[in-house]
């Protein structure tokens, strides 16, 4: 039986991450979440195999989601990125990122419409 793909989740509010974590859990994905980008990125480092899409908000205090997205990049390629964020990201933000999104989530999102984006960001 192939292992699931685990779902890495970043928002600096921990009741996002909560609620994602749940939505997600609920439809058999592996999700670990953090409110911390450090942390979440150290996760990452130990546990890349295991990760098939990065869920990040783009706008944090200490390191932004386009930072955490490059980051991840680096030492996965084929990683899934998918930003979100509760305000407006434009086109500029996203071409100096340097990073390809499979998707955007714009908060508060709800959990049917996440769990089908996420579908498509996994499948993608």
């Amino acid at each position: 039986m192939p292992r699931t793909q685990s779902i890495l989740v970043v928002d600096d509010e921990l009741d996002i991450v909560v609620i994602f974590r749940q939505a997600l859990a609920r439809h058999g994905y592996a999700v670990f979440g953090f409110t911390d980008p450090a942390l979440a990125l150290e996760h990452f480092k130990l546990n890349s195999r295991d990760y098939a899409l990065v869920i990040s908000d783009v706008r944090r205090p200490r390191m932004s989601g386009f930072e955490l997205a490059a980051s991840v990049k680096a030492i996965k390629p084929d990683a899934k990125i998918v930003p979100m964020s509760a305000f407006e990201v434009n086109n500029l933000e996203f071409s100096t990122s340097a990073i390809k999104a499979n998707d955007f989530l714009r908060k508060s999102v709800d959990n049917k419409t996440l769990v089908q984006r996420v579908r498509v960001a996994m499948a993608n």
